[in-house]
């Protein structure tokens, strides 16, 4: 006897695998297969930053689970317990492992990534992992950045010192100062202007005498070029000259010299002191007297010859010699 299926069986068969079709494709997309055993693991983080349900539990890059529930502690402490589940039976979790969460992309989603230990024994389901996290891109840039921020600081700080002492130097005095400098500055160089141009003037008024002096000077170069072997001479024979000098006993003539002069200087010491013939005709006072009394003496003598000539020479126009009187005594 056959049977024969109904239209109304055939549509609750349909929708009977349809809602198990839709049942199983919902907990596919959730990840989590209901044709494998899952493995359930928990891990604890003190924040989880950008890590939220289903998001995927990765060892090498290759996902092999998701995360099913993160709640707090019970303790008060305020950490966080994540519950995540391992849907690839075939992957042995060492003991030891690591559950790393780390950023799965630049714009801050987390995930987990099971770093698998040695350990020989393998773990449990319901066993709680050691946890390890990774810094963020945005912490990572707060951390490299930290150190330019610091040194902004620094060099806003120096900048405001800077600028406290410039400000404490350009005051009002200062500032007026400084435009009288700027002042003499420009009339400095309008009048080093004025002399460039009385200089460029001079030149131009004087070019045809530079001429005759620079031709006179590459005259007088070529005079000395030509009678290099008279000036070569010339040197060589001061040579010679300084060369005698040098070789002469010098040193001995001035010795001799200084001796003489030693010698000079005791006979004038003799002289001051009356010794000798020269020391006493020098200091004895008579000889002097007498010689000014016979020059006076011959002074009177003379003075009555030129007044009584008669005396001291007869003329007798006959040649009759008249007896001369006598001369005075």
């Amino acid at each position: 006897m056959k049977k024969i299926l109904t239209k109304e069986v055939k549509i609750a068969l349909v929708f009977l695998i349809a809602l198990f079709l839709f049942f199983w494709g919902f907990n596919y997309l959730k990840g989590k297969n209901l044709f494998t055993s899952d493995r359930t693991f928990f891990a604890i983080y003190k924040q989880v930053n950008g890590l939220v349900e289903a998001n995927p539990v990765v060892i090498s890059g290759y996902k092999v689970g998701l995360v099913k529930k993160i709640t707090f502690l019970p303790d008060g402490s305020g950490r966080l317990l994540v519950k995540f589940v391992v849907t690839n039976s075939q992957i042995k979790i060492p003991y030891n492992s690591v559950a790393k969460l780390y950023s799965s992309d630049i714009l801050g989603s987390r995930a987990i990534e099971l770093m698998l230990g040695d350990s020989k024994v393998e773990a449990k389901n319901g066993d709680t992992l050691k946890t390890q996290i990774q810094a963020t891109l945005s912490e990572e840039v707060s951390l490299q950045m930290m150190p330019i921020k610091q040194k902004f600081e620094n060099v806003m700080l120096s900048l405001d010192s800077v600028l406290v002492v410039i400000r404490g130097v350009f005051d009002e005095n200062t500032r007026k100062n400084l435009s009288l400098s700027f002042e003499s500055i420009r009339y400095t160089i309008k009048n080093l202007e004025h002399t460039t141009y009385n200089i460029d003037t001079l030149v131009t008024t004087q070019r045809y005498r530079l001429a005759n002096i620079i031709g006179n000077v590459e005259s007088i170069t070529a005079n000395i070029k030509q009678h290099n072997d008279k000036i070569t001479n010339i040197i060589s024979n001061f040579s010679d000259i300084s060369d005698t000098i040098a070789k002469a006993n010098i040193s001995k003539t001035i010795n001799d010299a200084d001796k003489a002069l030693l010698e000079f200087y005791k006979t004038i010491d003799k002289i001051n002191k009356g010794e000798g013939s020269l020391g006493k005709l020098i200091n004895n006072d008579s000889l002097y007297n007498n010689i000014n009394s016979a020059s006076n003496q011959l002074n009177l003598l003379i003075e009555d010859v030129r007044i009584n000539p008669s005396r001291y020479v007869s003329i007798s126009v006959f040649g009759k010699k008249q007896k001369a009187d006598n001369p005075i005594k």
